[in-house]
């Protein structure tokens, strides 16, 4: 069975999450639907990722085996076309060796979370970043993102809902940048704990608005204590950028 990856961008908005569920539309039933609408075969849609209820993604990867081969771009343009109207969209498909898999052989996941700092609402960015009233220093929020950066125990960090093994992760890097009313924070890693960006980003708006220093996320960090952790960034900022594999 020849097996394709697949590259999609979603408005996670409309969903509850990528993972098929019982209580609501999801973006791996729908990219389901799809395929069989286009092939009119059921074919499991297995995904780099679980992103939540209301994140999206610019570079989601997921992978699937089909029983006959198939050009790429008619499988790519065939499934959008199934697809329509909701907010998903196959970027690109390739062929890959069978041994390949979505989640398992990544190697990297980048994500990105928006943050519009400004007092006016949100217009064309309304469920696409989370809106902050209230002044951030964004290069505070980098230098105590530093402190997050390396090999940790993240159990401040991580959702008690998280199904991780382990809370021990490595964090390659945290940029913390502003482009003039929007500051983008860029988390890197071979993988994250559930809420873990989401936890990162909130209690770096709190160093942003002065209510933390730098030795406060690290004295959060050190506690391995969930009730240490900063209030939770929404979802509506949250991106997955891209999925690295070798």
């Amino acid at each position: 069975m020849p097996r394709y990856k697949l590259t999609i961008e979603y408005d996670g908005s409309p969903f509850v999450g990528w993972q098929s569920q019982t209580n609501g539309l999801s973006v791996q039933q729908v990219l389901e639907e799809g395929i069989k609408g286009f092939c009119g075969k059921d074919v499991k849609v297995n995904g780099a990722g679980r992103t939540d209820a209301g994140v999206h993604a610019l570079g989601q990867v997921a992978h699937i085996d089909l029983e006959t081969a198939v050009a790429c771009d008619t499988l790519r343009d065939a499934v959008n076309a199934h697809m329509r109207p909701h907010p998903v969209s196959i970027l690109g498909a390739e062929e890959v060796p069978e041994a390949f898999e979505a989640r398992f052989s990544a190697i990297r996941r980048h994500y990105m979370y928006r943050i519009v700092n400004r007092r006016a609402p949100l217009t064309l960015d309304r469920g696409q970043a989370w809106l902050v009233h209230k002044p951030l220093d964004a290069d505070a929020m980098h230098a105590a993102a530093q402190t997050l950066v390396g090999r940790h125990d993240f159990t401040t960090f991580r959702s008690v809902q998280c199904q991780a093994k382990s809370p021990v992760k490595t964090v390659d890097e945290i940029s913390v940048a502003r482009y003039a009313d929007e500051i983008e924070v860029i988390c890197r890693a071979r993988s994250f704990l559930h809420n873990q960006v989401r936890s990162f980003v909130g209690t770096l708006k709190q160093v942003g608005e002065g209510k933390w220093t730098q030795r406060d996320v690290g004295k959060a960090l050190a506690a391995k204590d969930r009730a240490a952790c900063g209030p939770v960034a929404p979802p509506d900022g949250l991106y997955l950028l891209q999925v690295d594999y070798e």
